[in-house]
């Protein structure tokens, strides 16, 4: 089992940066790429990034080129640099740890980013 525990969300003004930490613990040998998903009040949870274990990087249209994924592997931590955030990035943001097709997903608690106008 893989346990994931997300830090670093908070309030922030409108082009303000915040940045997200992942750390994964357990039977992480497993586990194939590593992304963070967002979900707004009403809305579906979306794909914001991700990270493959040979480090290549995915990004939602509405975050490129604010938004950086990037991986510390001798810690077991992906993170999140939000940049120029919009009171749209507003969301409870989510951990994800993929053991590919046939293998289950992971999730983290959660972790509320408010971005103000």
């Amino acid at each position: 089992q893989v346990q994931l525990v997300e830090s670093g969300g908070g309030l922030v003004q409108a082009g303000g940066s915040l940045r997200l930490s992942c750390a994964a613990s357990g039977s992480i040998f497993s586990i194939n790429a590593m992304g963070w998903y967002r979900q707004a009040p009403g809305k579906q949870r979306e794909l914001v990034a991700r990270i493959t274990s040979g480090g290549s990087t995915m990004y939602a249209y509405s975050v490129k080129g604010r938004f950086t994924i990037s991986r510390d592997n001798a810690k077991n931590t992906v993170y999140l640099q939000m940049n120029s955030l919009k009171p749209e990035d507003t969301a409870v943001y989510y951990c994800n740890a993929d053991n590919g097709p046939a293998g289950p997903d992971y999730w983290g608690q959660g972790t509320q980013v408010t971005v103000s106008s």
